[in-house]
């Protein structure tokens, strides 16, 4: 199984091995991946792993709040 991902992901396999080997840290590749992915990108890797429970992480007001901000009597 891992020869097959080996041969299928050379450049991931390459970058492992790197970290594996001390040759550059996990959190600057972490960095580097995290800066070249998408916010959207990151949050759903966050919610497809269970880091957070649910879609509500991203500083927006929820439903219910925006309609009690556009009418009070609501």
């Amino acid at each position: 199984m891992f020869d097959t991902y080996a041969r299928s992901r050379p450049a991931t396999t390459r970058l492992l091995d790197m970290m594996d080997n001390g040759e550059i840290d996990a959190r600057t590749v972490a960095d580097m991946a995290l800066m070249w992915l998408a916010e959207s990108d990151v949050k759903e890797m966050m919610l497809a792993n269970d880091l957070v429970e649910t879609d509500e992480e991203d500083g927006q007001p929820d439903e219910a709040q925006e309609w009690a901000d556009f009418d009070a009597d609501c």
